[in-house]
C-alpha cells in the first residue's frame, strides 16, 4: 500500500468521523479506501474483474491512446 495526501472539506471530515464513532470503519484510511474502492467500481465498471497485470496494462494503452 502507497500513503497519499489528500486535502478534504471539514464536512467529509466530519462526516468520517462520524462514522469512525460509531464503528462502521475502523479509521479514516479505512472509510476512504472503501469510498475510493466503491467509487471506482461504479466508473470503471470493470475494474473489481481486473487483476493488477490486466489494470496495469489497460492503463498504459488509454495513456497512449490520449497523447
Amino acid at each position: 500500500m502507497k500513503i497519499i495526501t489528500i486535502n478534504l472539506p471539514e464536512k467529509y471530515l466530519a462526516a468520517i468521523k462520524t462514522l469512525n464513532d460509531l464503528g462502521v470503519y475502523p479509521s479514516r484510511s479505512e472509510a476512504i479506501r472503501t469510498a475510493l474502492r466503491d467509487f471506482l467500481d461504479d466508473e470503471l465498471k470493470m475494474y473489481a474483474d481486473l487483476d493488477d497485470t490486466c489494470f496495469k496494462m489497460l492503463l498504459k494503452s488509454s495513456l497512449n491512446n490520449n497523447r
